[in-house]
């Protein structure tokens, strides 16, 4: 009982603020996800989307019987997965996320974010299952422990984060750097061992961005200096989190401006945003208290050096019927239990994935491997490892539709390059999945990106929900009457280029990438006879 005291008690600094803060920055996260899901989810998986979830989940009924199933794909749209239910979880999700941000009734809040942001990523297929997915589910459930108690805590003084939930918290913002560096050595990846992994990054990442496009100009020494900088930040410099305070406040200012710099140049959805607010638990209220007002600290913090007023973590039934006392133990101890079983399984379970970076698939057969395989479907148990293996071509897959055959009209993105003259944007945390996906797409043959087709069956159809995944319709009278998709390869261009032309890209086709579809005579649709000996439609060889 002692050591669950100990677990589930204060360290001996005050982590209030950087809680405090933590919590807020997590919600607004929260809230991006959702707000982007608002615009975008009926289009991916609504019963008229690219993947519906309705034709997911009875294929998944048909392989899992009773409750496998709902273990395999934890998910509320097992009662109902049309447009209404994904609208109501995404409006559930952002409100939950604002009250999160606003600080009331934090916990509950975070658990309807976690739920309704589980439910979408267990049955969104290859729309989802992203690192950033994992690693948000991952901070959202440890923080259900982590958060304060109450319907409106403030800093929750009387309720301090507790040792273990703080650990597991540094423990991904760990894992998530330090599992990035060993896939890239583990991969042999000749750009990273001779450090020209940054020399066309910045062109090459999924969404770039107009800062990037300026960075990547820069000199050679200083994409070298860049890599080096990665490797050494992802093992090294974050084992500073286990050396005394010092060294972990230095280790947040070396590693907060390194994110920001990943921010400017790339749009990685909310991943960094993530990390960068992971990395404010590495301070403590001693160091963040020389920061904020002095009367709102000496008004809502414990004085330096004291104890703060704590919560029992085991809390002591008061005098009651003797026939009540058993039962208050029992609820109590069955709730610090179930508690210390799911973190400590959590634990467990990270520290398995972690091994497994470090010792290949062998440890997948030792015992330390079931609480990986017991939480894999919740997704709070990761293994992470970000770009073991630079890409240094951009491949971009774009739609286009006729109405003759011999006239193509493209239809516009959003957020991808496209548009030469059209300069990249900054705009993470939103995530556009739909186009993120297509970057990933275009690193492999279409066979292995079937979702692909069913888009350009949903543009024939000319489905609203679809098409508000582009910028427009180019086709709003009447829907084309074949629709395909081509590979092109894109460039920045150089600075005088840009002076000279106003283009930030340039581009060349390099053929079609999967089958046209087309409506026929009689209504049915088909692959076009054009393409209907196509055998081989994929980027060259990389």
């Amino acid at each position: 009982m002692r050591v669950l005291n100990w677990l589930i008690g204060p360290e001996e600094k005050n982590h209030f603020l950087s809680r405090w803060i933590f919590l807020r920055a997590l919600g607004l996260i929260y809230f991006s996800a959702f707000y982007s899901l608002l615009f975008q989810v009926k289009g991916l998986i609504g019963p008229r989307g690219i993947l519906p979830a309705t034709m997911y989940l009875p294929a998944v009924a048909e392989q899992f019987s009773g409750w496998q199933r709902f273990w395999f794909a934890p998910t509320l749209l097992w009662w109902s997965s049309g447009d209404g239910m994904l609208m109501l979880l995404s409006w559930i999700g952002l409100v939950a996320s604002a009250a999160v941000i606003l600080n009331l009734w934090p916990r509950a809040g975070l658990l309807l974010c976690f739920v309704c942001f589980l439910s979408f990523v267990a049955a969104a297929q290859e729309f989802s299952g992203y690192q950033s997915d994992g690693m948000l589910l991952e901070a959202g459930f440890i923080s259900l422990f982590f958060a304060p108690a109450g319907l409106r805590p403030r800093l929750g003084t009387t309720h301090p984060p507790s040792r273990l939930s703080l650990f597991l918290l540094r423990w991904e913002w760990f894992r998530i750097y330090f599992e990035s560096g060993i896939v890239k050595v583990s991969s042999g990846d000749y750009a990273w061992r001779h450090l020209t992994a940054m020399d066309d990054y910045y062109q090459n990442n999924p969404l770039p961005t107009w800062f990037g496009w300026y960075v990547q100009h820069l000199p050679h020494w200083f994409h070298a200096a860049s890599s080096f900088m990665a490797l050494a930040a992802e093992l090294g410099l974050v084992f500073m989190l286990f050396l005394p305070r010092p060294f972990r406040i230095i280790c947040f200012f070396i590693l907060t401006p390194f994110q920001i710099g990943i921010i400017l140049t790339a749009n990685y959805t909310f991943l960094n945003y993530l990390v960068l607010a992971l990395g404010f638990l590495l301070l403590d209220d001693d160091f963040l208290r020389r920061i904020v007002p002095t009367r709102w600290a000496e008004a809502n913090l414990p004085v330096a050096g004291t104890e703060p007023e704590r919560a029992q973590p085991l809390p002591v039934a008061p005098r009651a019927a003797g026939w009540l006392k058993p039962v208050r133990r029992t609820i109590t101890a069955v709730s610090l239990g179930s508690v210390f079983y799911v973190t400590t399984a959590l634990l467990l379970a990270t520290v398995a994935t972690l091994s497994r970076s470090l010792d290949g698939a062998g440890w997948e057969r030792s015992a330390l491997w079931k609480p990986v395989n017991a939480l894999e479907p919740f997704r709070i148990a990761n293994g992470y490892g970000l770009f073991a293996v630079m890409t240094h071509e951009r491949y971009e897959i774009e739609f286009q539709g006729t109405q003759d055959g011999e006239n193509w009209i493209a239809y516009p993105f959003r957020y991808k390059p496209q548009d030469v003259r059209k300069a990249p944007g900054i705009y993470a945390p939103y995530q556009p999945r739909f186009e993120w996906n297509l970057w990933f797409a275009s690193l492999g043959p279409w066979r292995r990106n079937a979702w692909v087709l069913n888009a350009e069956l949903r543009l024939l159809q000319n489905e609203p929900n679809v098409l508000r995944l582009f910028a427009s319709n180019p086709f709003p009278k009447e829907p084309p009457r074949q629709v395909r998709t081509v590979l092109w390869q894109y460039w920045f261009t150089d600075l005088a280029t840009k002076r000279r032309e106003g283009t930030w890209w340039r581009r060349q086709m390099i053929g079609p990438y999967a089958p046209a579809l087309e409506r026929r005579p009689d209504g049915k649709i088909g692959v076009a006879e054009s393409t209907s000996g196509l055998l081989s439609a994929e980027p060259p060889e990389r």
